[in-house]
């Protein structure tokens, strides 16, 4: 494969020129089907480029089927040329630029011990007491119009609840509003199609949550990652970017924030507020993990400190109950909502009603806090669980902050180890996870790894943690005996 030298002056990533230059050679013929392409170090040292470069363009490449990788084979070329008779190039059709790199997550894979996905554990789900909430439902008299199409702003018994324990909790004022969404996803595609054109600059945190990454990337905007410590956001670097760029919104998870498990203490809450509002910034406070705190005192919300509507409040039940319901809210000032249950509307017409009345009648019941403390009682072991494994099994110099709950383990190893080819290893040896490289804006930590514990056992995290210990040491050993572990800077 000839690659030009890339030119890193130009506005376009290195990364993407990489990628076009690659698909010009398939596209040609000069790269034929079957041909084995070099793996990213070679072609990196080859290139003078670092090796998260390569790995980008391959990885653009393989989301088109233009290559496919081998664990322990290589990776192959497996496009070939597409020409006017053989149909339409969706290909092309889909590819516009600057489209966001999305990242393909490490597979769970059967048989594996798996800390790569941040959800409840589907083990501790009162299926029975789901069941009997479904069963009243279904012998409602009203069933027909549950069934019905509803309203965009959600199924009213629902909406009406919240919004009354929004009002009762200080969250909600007179000139605020509330809708029900598709969980906080779609709260923030939402935010994202009323608030946002392209260009637009958006202040998150970072490392940040790959879901909201994408979404505001996909949205045309350009993100300003503010670092977030052991204790989150971090202010002062983000009042000085609010006076500096103006962005159209700022975005912060303030409790157990994804994936550090950082949560802001009061007065940066307070003084976050402040900064927003001195330059007119919206603050979108997204905020699903507040009701896994298992020790602590809670903090008040964002939006029940602001005093100036300048902040719209995005929760959910998604991980509390059952992800797979969808059942999440955003609240905020009326003009805001109106907008937004507009272009919901445009989007699915309405929310499933019957997933929200199962759902409500799970609450009114008690079945709902019932299961909310199993899950806490739960979480609070699994934590603990992690910690102390990270402590018994990790290398010597690895940092973590400790969170008081939530469902994730921010890592750091200690220099030089890279999580990105730690994890190959260690899924060889039956355990995955996700490195830091998912989350980053802008900062690089090679290594860095989240570990979601929340839908493992105890005994499944210690054995997890055990393995992934054992193959750092074994990592280590053979730095000593022949160089330093490859790191990706």
């Amino acid at each position: 494969m000839d690659v030009l030298p890339l030119d890193h002056q130009s506005e376009a990533p290195l990364y993407r020129q990489l990628y076009d230059q690659i698909v010009e050679q398939i596209q040609s013929g000069h790269l034929a089907k079957g041909e084995r392409l070099p793996a990213t170090r070679e072609l990196a040292g080859h290139l003078g480029l670092n090796r998260t470069t390569v790995s980008a363009a391959y990885e653009l490449l393989e989301g088109r089927g233009l290559i496919s990788s081998h664990v322990g084979r290589g990776t192959f070329v497996t496009g070939s040329p597409e020409t006017a008779g053989s149909g339409l190039n969706w290909s092309a059709q889909l590819e516009r630029e600057g489209a966001p790199l999305r990242n393909s997550f490490p597979s769970a894979g059967k048989g594996l011990i798996s800390f790569a996905v941040s959800r409840p554990a589907d083990a501790m789900f009162p299926l029975d007491e789901f069941r009997a909430a479904g069963a009243a439902v279904m012998g409602r008299a009203d069933l027909a119009e549950i069934l019905q199409l509803g309203s965009p702003s959600g199924y009213e018994p629902l909406r009406r609840r919240l919004l009354e324990d929004a009002r009762r909790q200080g969250l909600a004022s007179s000139g605020d509003e509330l809708i029900v969404t598709n969980g906080c996803q779609q709260a923030l595609d939402l935010i994202s199609r009323v608030l946002l054109r392209a260009g637009d600059r958006v202040v998150i945190e970072d490392p940040a949550y790959t879901g909201l990454k994408n979404l505001l990337t996909g949205s045309g905007a350009e993100l300003i990652g503010i670092p977030a410590g052991p204790e989150g956001m971090d202010i002062s670097h983000l009042r000085r970017v609010l006076v500096r760029e103006r962005p159209r919104f700022l975005v912060v998870t303030p409790n157990f924030q994804n994936p550090t498990g950082t949560t802001l203490p009061l007065a940066s809450r307070q003084a976050l507020l402040e900064c927003a509002r001195a330059v007119n910034v919206p603050v979108i406070e997204n905020d699903p993990y507040c009701e896994l705190r298992y020790h602590g005192q809670a903090l008040p919300a964002l939006k029940q400190l602001d005093q100036h509507n300048g902040t719209v409040l995005l929760r959910s039940f998604s991980k509390v109950s059952f992800p797979g319901l969808r059942v999440g809210w955003a609240l905020g000032p009326k003009p805001v909502m109106e907008r937004l249950r507009q272009a919901k509307e445009a989007s699915d017409l309405h929310t499933d009603q019957l997933s929200q009345a199962i759902l409500l009648e799970f609450a009114e019941s008690g079945r709902l806090e019932a299961h909310r403390a199993r899950i806490l009682q739960a979480g609070a072991e699994r934590l603990a669980a992690t910690i102390a494994a990270c402590r018994d099994y990790l290398p010597d110099g690895t940092r973590w902050v400790e969170p008081q709950g939530g469902m994730n383990l921010w890592v750091r190893l200690p220099d030089p180890f890279d999580t990105v080819e730690l994890l190959a290893r260690a899924q060889r040896q039956g355990v995955t996870f996700l490195p830091g490289r998912y989350f980053e804006v802008a900062r690089r930590n090679p290594g860095a790894l989240r570990l979601s514990f929340a839908d493992l056992r105890p005994d499944e995290i210690r054995k997890g943690l055990e393995i992934l210990g054992q193959v750092a040491a074994s990592e280590s050993q053979k730095a000593i005996a022949g160089g330093p572990v490859p790191a990706m800077v």
